[in-house]
């Protein structure tokens, strides 16, 4: 495999360009984070150690190739970055850093049309193996978990430019500052890559806060994957204060079957009031209904200062569902899962899976008693191994996928009919790549002053009648629906483009 270089010829797509008025899909960039110190981790890629973590690559939407524009991140600098957010109505990137024994950083980048990243800050996540990042829906706090220790914090952010405006202003430990019960790997601890009996008891003697995704109506609750006490726990944020300030319920993530989940990720439906949500060591998807009368009445108490204790104990998301996402004979203690996401059609789940080598490709039903849960479309094999992450194009067409231990990334054409992928022929070589960041760039002149970011894992789309009624009493919030109607208005020209296939 010659480096950075195309392997085989690219199959033409006959798929039709998205543009839409938020980014120009021909300054489309991806940055792909990539290990550079596997001693620092918890976990145990196979793969070859990167001497720089970051690469910057330009989508080429006509046949799904890459062009390599930039290689940044000297580990002395940048210690194994391993997850990145794109601002909704910015140029700017944050990246989180993964380390298990000093804490990381998180640190932001303005991204040039050419590709160049230039860093504008950094600080310190006060905490240790920082995995997940995610923007309020006010665009004024960045919000980061940290894996090893579990912690929870809050880093505030300037509005027009994006970057920090200071350190950590807020930060919630689930373990009450007790220490740890298990030991690190470096010294002597479990390899969290692993699935076996002995490595999930360590895994698991601990709690493990994975990802933090707020509600997609208020964005008032944050929900907490656990994949430590196999739990999804619920806080009440506050975004005045930029704090999460208290747990008001936690819920088994899955069948509650006797062997652990480890729920990963979660991630909202674009328009039904469904939940996903990913376990790990059990190679499942759990589907929850999601009470937005309830996430009403929080967000409701919230504002008007009530005490929040009245909640306690009460969930807004209810188990309706759990399928696997590798074949039933297939030996769940060889495989773990990585992502998930909702395609931005509301039509499909995708899950990666790493053991089994595979993108499993879930339909979600539109209709009837079944409407939101999900049947398997197939699995389908990466051409490469251990799937850590993949991230579609602004398109929804193509589907590229970091495939971490054989140091390659690989780009699939997604029919958005059938749920089926398909090779391209456009392969190439990165050293342990961990996660695929999309960056369309924005035009910043059409967009000045657009300032309010959407919730992800998958692109926030909130239709009319999910939006909560209020009066715009600033160009704040008039700029916020304008930005919210812009991305409905995307969502529907997708949902044509695929009633015409």
């Amino acid at each position: 495999m010659a480096p950075f270089n195309r392997i085989a010829s690219s199959m033409e797509s006959s798929s039709t360009s998205v543009m839409d008025s938020t980014s120009n899909r021909d300054d489309e960039v991806f940055v792909v984070s990539c290990y550079s110190d596997f001693s620092k981790l918890a976990h145990g890629p196979r793969g070859k150690e990167a001497t720089h973590g970051l690469f910057i690559y330009r989508f080429q939407p006509s046949d799904g190739s890459m062009v390599l524009l930039s290689i940044k991140g000297d580990p002395k600098e940048v210690l194994n970055p391993a997850f990145s957010r794109f601002h909704p109505s910015l140029n700017v990137l944050y990246t989180c850093t993964e380390n298990i024994e000093e804490n990381g950083k998180v640190i932001a980048y303005s991204v040039g049309s050419d590709g160049g990243l230039t860093e504008i800050g950094q600080v310190d996540a006060e905490g240790t193996s920082t995995c997940y990042l995610t923007i309020d829906h006010k665009g004024k706090n960045l919000l980061a978990v940290n894996y090893w220790d579990s912690t929870l914090v809050s880093i505030p952010l300037c509005l027009e430019t994006g970057k920090f405006l200071g350190p950590v202003q807020s930060k919630y430990d689930p373990k009450c500052g007790r220490g740890m019960i298990a030991a690190t790997k470096c010294s002597g601890g479990a390899n969290h890559s692993n699935n076996d009996e002995s490595t999930i008891k360590q895994r698991q003697a601990d709690p493990h806060s994975h990802a933090l995704v707020l509600d997609k109506y208020f964005g008032c609750i944050a929900y907490v994957p656990d994949l430590g006490k196999d739990l999804i726990r619920e806080f009440h944020y506050d975004s005045c204060t930029g704090s999460i300030v208290e747990e008001l319920n936690s819920l088994p993530s899955g069948l509650c079957t006797g062997h652990p989940d480890g729920p990963r990720y979660v991630c909202f439906h674009p328009r039904m009031p469904l939940a996903y949500v990913v376990n790990e060591l059990s190679s499942t998807v759990a589907v929850f209904s999601v009470d937005k009368d309830l996430v009403e009445k929080i967000n409701s108490a919230s504002k008007n200062g009530e005490c929040m204790k009245q909640f306690k104990g009460k969930s807004t998301l209810q188990l309706i569902q759990s399928v696997n996402t590798i074949p039933a004979a297939f030996p769940k203690q060889l495989n773990t899962c990585g992502r998930i996401c909702i395609h931005e059609s509301g039509r499909f789940v995708i899950v990666s899976n790493r053991g089994h080598q595979s993108i499993a490709i879930l339909r979600v039903h539109q209709h009837g008693p079944l409407r939101g849960q999900l049947s398997t479309v197939g699995y389908f094999h990466t051409r490469g191994n251990t799937p850590r992450h993949f991230k579609f194009d602004s398109s929804g067409q193509y589907l590229i996928v970091a495939n971490q231990d054989s140091d390659s990334i690989s780009v699939f054409n997604f029919n958005q009919s059938s749920g089926e992928i398909r090779f391209t022929g456009n392969e190439y070589s990165v050293p342990s790549p961990n996660f695929i960041c999309c960056c369309p760039l924005h035009d910043q002149e059409s967009l000045s002053g657009r300032n309010t970011p959407t919730e992800m894992v998958v692109p926030e789309i909130v239709s009319h009648e999910m939006r909560p009624a209020k009066s715009l009493n600033s160009k704040e919030e008039l700029q916020m629906q304008l930005a919210k109607a812009m991305e409905e208005v995307k969502r529907l020209e997708n949902e044509i483009k695929v009633l015409s296939i």
